[in-house]
């Protein structure tokens, strides 16, 4: 008979309807591969109909594991972030892995922070764009294993966006198109990504023999990329590559509003592809990051590490590409 609806059923229950000893139960939960096929079929019939629901941190008293990923990304309007979150979800469920999501704010990084309290719950983590230093990084990754997303240390596994590739197309466009005077809108903070990205744009602005200007926001947002605004029109820009998309969009609506046309008067090209890069108007040019791919490998490796793998130097790349639109264009000569 079921359990009433005012009692939760136990691992006691399930084996008794199961006709297994309990332990046979724990088992088929936390090393199912120990456990044949047609003895897991009854157990798991049997918890469906108890509607049964394992404790993690129960189970992790005799196993030293809770079955649960963790995932700490920073606290951002970027929704380039809500892909991580769906692509971590997926495979950590693929596993019969919880996912725990906590947000950091900027300058939480730190020993006393959301990451150290996040770790005391689940079997590793993923840091997805941290503002930490590296040693602290370091600290948490000697006491579980860590995966680090979108930012490299060494001696920790990462999975970041080989930025390069985008970045050299994008300008590539943007020099076959007749610019040659870049701006750069950076995202306050100067964080990890963002610092790689100005390098790259160097190198690449270097290479074409364009001349790049550096612009910075006072927020990774549409309203910081509209307060950016005055600053890349001072600067004498015809085209410009934003940290976001965010920034790019809010530049476009701010120049826009001006009466300056896009891509006729300033081409502009964002940085992610956000699902809103489709739909502004004209729709954004950009370089395509794949953080949602990003967040599966990461994921998946992280995974592995917990049940045994090795990857201390593990760096895995994901490649980027330039995604042209209607934003950015030829240069009119007017």
């Amino acid at each position: 008979m079921a359990k009433s609806v005012h009692s939760r059923a136990t691992i006691y229950d399930v084996a008794r309807m199961a006709g297994v000893h309990p332990s046979t139960v724990s088992r088929a939960f936390s090393t199912p591969g120990r456990v044949n096929t047609g003895t897991k079929k009854r157990i798991d019939e049997a918890a469906a109909e108890l509607k049964y629901l394992a404790n993690p941190f129960a189970r992790a008293l005799p196993t030293g594991r809770t079955t649960t990923l963790g995932l700490l990304i920073p606290k951002t309007q970027n929704p380039a972030f809500y892909d991580v979150i769906c692509a971590a979800q997926r495979v950590a469920a693929s596993r019969d892995y919880a996912l725990s999501l906590q947000m950091s704010s900027a300058g939480a990084g730190t020993r006393s922070g959301a990451g150290p309290r996040l770790m005391e719950t689940v079997d590793g983590l993923l840091l997805v764009s941290p503002d930490m230093d590296d040693d602290t990084i370091r600290e948490l990754a000697d006491a579980k294993p860590i995966v680090l997303v979108n930012r490299e240390v060494q001696g920790v596994p990462s999975v970041l966006p080989d930025i390069s590739i985008g970045l050299n197309q994008a300008f590539r466009s943007l020099a076959a198109s007749g610019h040659r005077e870049i701006a750069f809108v950076a995202a306050p903070g100067d964080s990890w990504m963002s610092r790689r990205r100005w390098e790259g744009a160097s190198v690449a602005a270097t290479w074409l023999r364009l001349r790049l200007h550096k612009v910075y926001a006072t927020k990774d947002s549409t309203g910081g990329g509209r307060g950016a605004a005055r600053s890349v029109r001072a600067c004498g820009a015809t085209a410009v590559v934003a940290d976001s998309d965010l920034l790019a969009i809010g530049l476009m609506q701010e120049l826009q509003a001006a009466g300056l046309g896009i891509p006729d008067h300033l081409s502009i090209i964002g940085s992610d592809d956000i699902l809103a890069a489709e739909f502004t108007s004209p729709p954004l040019s950009t370089i395509r990051s794949s953080l949602n791919a990003c967040a599966a490998q990461a994921s998946a490796l992280l995974l592995d590490i917990i049940h045994g793998a090795s990857a201390l130097d593990t760096v895995i790349t994901v490649e980027t590409e330039f995604v042209m639109r209607g934003s950015s264009g030829r240069l009119n000569s007017m």
